[in-house]
């Protein structure tokens, strides 16, 4: 019974990285839509800068929660280089 618990708690630890790396990501928006709202500059920057701050913390306490491999494959996803190689053993569709 006790290693079923450990399991729930990892997994719960998983999910919550998961939800962090992905909040993360969507976090990174803010500084795209940002500059074409009506607010004054200095506030302009100030969100700026700290929705890339807390984007890039979130991000790195999600990767130590799920771990390093997730988080680097995470991070391969998002790399646009590897959107157009082709996978291993993946056959071509036409």
């Amino acid at each position: 019974m006790d290693s079923i618990e450990k399991k729930q708690k990892k997994s719960l630890f998983y999910k919550l990285g998961t939800g962090l790396l992905i909040t993360s990501l969507s976090l990174w928006l803010i500084p795209v839509i940002t500059p074409f709202t009506p607010l004054p500059t200095q506030i302009k920057a100030g969100i700026i800068t700290g929705s890339i701050i807390i984007a890039e913390i979130m991000f790195w306490i999600g990767a130590l929660l799920v771990g390093k491999e997730v988080a680097s494959k995470f991070k391969s996803y998002l790399n646009p280089k590897n959107w157009r190689r082709k996978v291993k053993g993946q056959k071509h569709g036409k």
